[in-house]
């Protein structure tokens, strides 16, 4: 992780909003997923745009086409012991039509998002649809 934490970096603003969204969504009773972009030219990771997804399907729609993104998203279920389950993870949205030199920079920066935000699961998805089968995925995770 040394050398990805000296080349991307997260503001002292993004870690904070990193820390609250993290601790803000623990009890929450809707989705809430927030999208991550890497500055290309700044190598900066942060929030791509103000908006708190509380729906997937708007947050499938938001999603490009062509460019990867990092998604945290807190997901609660009903697990099928009857127990109330909110899951922390990173979805690490990498489209299969974008460029190899994006394609690396978010793979090399994947490790670090996801510590930096403290999530307990990584979650690859390939195109806006996958979103549609998050909750069995979550499932299995819980």
């Amino acid at each position: 992780m040394a050398s990805e934490s000296r080349l991307y970096t997260f503001s002292p603003e993004t870690q904070e909003k990193l820390r609250k969204f993290r601790l803000g969504t623990s009890r929450a009773k809707d989705p809430q997923a927030v999208v991550y972009q890497i500055d290309r030219h700044t190598l900066e990771i942060a929030q791509a745009d103000d908006t708190t997804y509380t729906n997937v399907q708007e947050l499938g729609d938001e999603l490009p086409d062509h460019s990867p993104r990092f998604v945290l998203l807190s997901y609660p279920l009903t697990l099928p012991s009857g127990r109330l389950s909110v899951p922390y993870v990173l979805l690490y949205y990498l489209p299969v039509t974008c460029n190899a030199e994006v394609r690396m920079l978010y793979a090399g920066a994947k490790e670090l998002m996801r510590n930096t935000a403290e999530v307990g699961k990584v979650i690859e998805i390939a195109e806006a649809e996958d979103l549609e089968s998050i909750e069995e995925k979550l499932g299995g995770a819980a």
